[in-house]
């Protein structure tokens, strides 16, 4: 296999690009090798008469919040807008587009974002009922079942991952962490025993004094090294103390609230209802 070499370079926003270093090119010897055929987006038989801007790499200008193009009839989504992303992605730029295209055609702004509906439910722990079981998994990511190599290599179109059956699956699900749960820390019910820190499978509670971040993150019972992610830190307790949580390793399995004796801990569900569309044709 023969591979030109490249090295990145970056543009003055950031974005990167290969380009050829004029260096020898490199060969490995192979006994086989498994061709990854990747695409790119083509747009030659859009007009450039239409109002349509491209940009370097000769890709449509959408915006990011409306997915509207510069001809505002048109709108973008997915890898046709931003390059290739993941399915989940796209879905999500489908359904903005199509807030914007509801908007569009009714005349209103397409800036105009209608905000998302949030509630939060409080889900009593401890000698209350559950809602979900939080018993800590350490299985391991269960692997995709693969058709055997021979029969892969045979045919460049085979599909390769069988995906799982329904046993697997299940099993695999079992992984998922309660995201959709958060913690919950009220400062007046707490009598800082301490409880919480010593069932904690994370040690990602913290009772200790305020200060600067900076300080505080390094005072931690796993020091919080991640900056992107908040500290979630309580009001100022009995004690002049603060309780401090690192969410960027929180699991949400609601050990804390269970063994609260006060209640000073409690878990709520969270549900996210996100913008829709107007249903216009069902408005009287």
């Amino acid at each position: 296999m023969v591979f030109e070499k490249v090295a990145a370079v970056y543009s003055a926003d950031g974005r990167r690009s290969l380009k050829p270093t004029g260096e020898p090119d490199e060969h490995y010897e192979c006994d086989d090798v498994l061709v990854a055929v990747g695409q790119e987006n083509a747009f030659p038989w859009i007009e450039r008469d239409i109002g349509l801007d491209f940009d370097q790499w000769d890709m449509p200008k959408v915006d990011p919040v409306t997915f509207q193009s510069s001809n505002p009839k048109v709108f973008f989504g997915g890898d046709a807008a931003f390059g290739p992303k993941n399915i989940i992605w796209a879905v999500a730029h489908g359904h903005d587009a199509a807030i914007s295209i509801d908007k569009f055609v009714h005349g209103q702004s397409v800036e105009d974002r209608p905000p998302p509906m949030v509630t939060l439910v409080s889900q009593k722990m401890g000698i209350h009922e559950w809602a979900y079981d939080n018993d800590l998994s350490n299985d391991v990511r269960y692997k995709v079942p693969l058709v055997d190599k021979d029969v892969a290599l045979k045919d460049v179109r085979t599909e390769v991952e069988l995906g799982f059956d329904r046993k697997l699956g299940y099993a695999e699900a079992q992984r998922c962490l309660n995201c959709d749960v958060q913690t919950v820390f009220s400062a007046p019910l707490c009598i800082e025993c301490d409880a919480c820190v010593d069932i904690c499978p994370m040690d990602c509670i913290t009772f200790t004094e305020n200060g600067e971040e900076e300080a505080l993150r390094a005072r931690l019972n796993a020091p919080a090294h991640n900056t992107t992610q908040d500290l979630y830190v309580s009001e100022t307790l009995k004690t002049g103390r603060i309780m401090a949580k690192d969410e960027d390793v929180c699991l949400h399995c609601g050990l804390c609230a269970e063994r609260c004796p006060t209640g000073a801990w409690d878990m709520q569900r969270f549900t996210l209802d996100i913008t829709h569309a107007d249903h216009r044709c069902q408005q009287r």
